[in-house]
């Protein structure tokens, strides 16, 4: 049995893998609910395991199933992986950038060369899609949110600034939010619409979050990362659209919910 390297990330929604077999790198994500059947599986395919662990449970799977192995801190798990996959897109960033890591919460990440420090952090990302979703929906479905997304109308909940200013000229793009669900109790909407207007209402937080760090540390490109973007179109789209406006530049990598199991696996 050949021996084999893997890099475990174990956050609050999801559980990610990478490993080696035969000179390649391979991927794997769970519901962090299946973490003990997933790493059975791990450990089966792969007895001869070399393991490095990061994210908010590792302590457990380290406990439980990996008592020699490797913890790495977090965020220098995810800096370190995100560096690597822009690398293998071919994708140099001379400048200081951003990253947006968009998981159950968000947390930003400045990086300058070899340096990168956690700059700022919300309770505001999929955990709320999730959550706000089953409320609002009487859903509790992933996919089925982002599909009610993806076909609902921010407008029918959102009061938008043209509405606000109707036939006169807005002092400011129109399809802006001037107040997150403010028309909840005025105007029929859909739980498509509502779901609609939850991922605005994440993407706005995060955009003017973001703007302000870009601004404070003078940057102007942005990479996205996490998994709360994977097939999340209309989270993804909005990101972008808000990013363009505000003439930043937005990189969402392939496999950026793989940064902190990737930068783990670089440390074995």
């Amino acid at each position: 049995m050949q021996q084999v390297k893997a890099g475990i990330d174990a956050g609050g929604t999801l559980l990610k893998i990478v490993y080696q077999e035969n000179g390649a790198k391979h991927y794997r994500k769970y519901p962090i609910g299946e973490l003990d059947s997933a790493i059975s599986w791990l450990k089966m395919m792969a007895p001869d395991l070399d393991v490095a662990l990061t994210g908010g449970k590792a302590h457990i799977v380290q406990e439980k199933f990996f008592p020699d192995g490797l913890m790495v801190p977090e965020f220098q798990a995810t800096c370190e992986g995100a560096r690597l996959l822009l690398l293998e897109e071919g994708k140099k960033l001379d400048a200081p950038f951003i990253i947006v890591n968009v998981g159950t919460g968000t947390s930003w990440h400045l990086v300058n060369g070899e340096k990168y420090e956690r700059i700022l952090g919300s309770g505001m990302g999929g955990g709320t899609f999730m959550g706000l979703g089953a409320l609002v929906t009487n859903e509790a479905n992933y996919e089925k949110f982002t599909e009610l997304a993806a076909s609902g109308q921010k407008g029918n909940l959102d009061l938008l600034v043209k509405d606000i200013y109707e036939s006169d000229q807005a002092p400011i793009n129109g399809d802006l939010t001037a107040a997150n669900f403010a028309k909840g109790l005025s105007v029929k909407h859909s739980p498509a619409d509502r779901m609609a207007a939850l991922a605005n209402m994440i993407a706005e937080t995060i955009m003017l979050l973001t703007l302000q760090a870009a601004a404070i540390h003078k940057v102007k490109e942005v990479v996205f990362i996490g998994s709360s973007l994977i097939d999340n179109p209309l989270l993804k789209g909005t990101l972008n659209n808000y990013m363009t406006m505000l003439s930043l530049e937005a990189i969402f990598l392939k496999n950026g919910e793989y940064c902190g199991a990737l930068g783990a696996f670089l440390s074995v």
